[in-house]
């Protein structure tokens, strides 16, 4: 089972990382994590899922609430399939068929693992120290292929699609939550597996709030409009946000609305294999900076997406990581200032073959008034 691409060759790194890592195994419980391994997707909600990965032996094991084994036979590329059934006593199964007494040292997904977990988890290896195998498989998700790029192109597109027809229905006396709702089932009707994050349509003043949850707010005439979401198609995100003003706009709104415009292009035209990610931030934040709007930006300038939709890297003033070939991360710089409101302009870029930054968001970000 272990023959099919791509999951042979990251079969075959996640192999050797992990030996280099000096793990005697590394047993991951996060579904993004199984999912970009195996190519076999499931919430098990509060039931046990694993995937075992052993430097000293052939392939994977995994372990699958028995509802989803039928899909787990269909899709999963592992050599052990074990099936958990809710009267079961999983991490028994887990002894059973992955048992290592000897075994010093074992990495786990720290920030996906529970504490009740980890206690059953020490109890199957008493020997074992544990420690964190998230960056063993972080350092392989980093790094997109061009097939994973072709996946959030397919959710980009969609993503825009979906923005482009909301956008057409906005009114005088529309509600943010009712622009929600609107994008949430064009998302499915166009071929959305669900949105990538929850849907934020914010409306006025409430434009400031960076992580704000729509609301009843009737949309107002010279009101910003900012719309940030996502697409979740075939195992890939995509992340966008657009803002809009309600009529003419005042001057001040412009100037706001200018000044993220140009930090948005500052950033993308910063992001450069070689360089520190820093760069995108610092460069983004100066032309804010430059506009006297510096203390109303108070988030970094974006972060890594693919399987979920905040992964590495992290893009902000402080990283010294450098910008490789396959990253893929946003650039979303804004700002928000009580009582007026708040914008921010936000693509998708991808550090492809060709040593530029693609930007993979094509929706117009220049000022549109609705």
């Amino acid at each position: 089972m272990m023959s099919q691409s791509p999951y042979k060759h990251r079969y075959l790194r996640v192999k050797e990382a992990v030996k280099a890592a000096g793990f005697n195994k590394a047993i991951f419980t996060s579904p993004a994590t199984i999912y970009y391994l195996t190519g076999f997707f499931a919430d098990p909600h509060e039931r046990f899922m694993a995937l075992v990965a052993e430097p000293g032996k052939d392939g994977y094991a995994l372990f699958v609430p028995a509802l989803d084994e039928e899909s787990a036979r269909d899709a999963a590329c592992v050599e052990l399939l074990t099936a958990v059934g809710d009267t079961d006593r999983p991490y028994e199964l887990l002894e059973r068929h992955c048992g290592a007494p000897d075994a010093r040292r074992i990495g786990v997904e720290s920030s996906h693992l529970s504490h009740a977990g980890f206690v059953r988890m020490a109890a199957v290896y008493p020997r074992a120290d544990f420690a964190d195998a998230g960056p063993v498989i972080m350092s392989l998700r980093l790094y997109k292929s061009a097939d994973e790029i072709e996946r959030v192109k397919t959710a980009v597109a969609l993503a825009e699609q979906v923005l482009r027809e909301t956008v057409s229905k906005v009114r005088r006396g529309v509600t943010e939550l009712e622009l929600n709702a609107e994008i949430e089932y064009r998302m499915r009707v166009l071929g959305g597996d669900r949105p990538a994050f929850e849907t934020s349509v914010l409306g006025g003043v409430r434009s400031a709030l960076p992580h704000g949850r729509s609301s009843g707010y009737k949309l107002q005439e010279n009101d910003f409009l900012l719309i940030d979401m996502g697409v979740f198609k075939d195992g890939y995100c995509s992340d966008i946000t657009r803002t809009f003003i309600l009529g003419e706009g005042s001057a001040s709104q412009l100037r706001i609305y200018e000044a993220v415009l140009q930090a948005n292009r500052a950033g993308i035209a910063a992001a450069r294999p070689g360089r520190p990610l820093q760069e995108v931030d610092r460069a983004a934040r100066a032309a804010i900076e430059e506009q006297g709007f510096g203390l109303y930006f108070n988030h970094r300038t974006g972060h890594g997406m693919g399987l979920e939709i905040h992964e590495q890297p992290s893009v902000h003033g402080e990283n010294r990581e450098l910008m490789k070939q396959g990253m893929l991360f946003t650039v979303e710089p804004g700002v928000y200032i009580p009582d007026l409101g708040g914008v921010r302009i936000e693509d998708d870029i991808y550090l492809g073959e060709d040593g530029k930054a693609q930007v993979l968001t094509s929706y117009p970000k220049e000022l549109t008034r609705l």
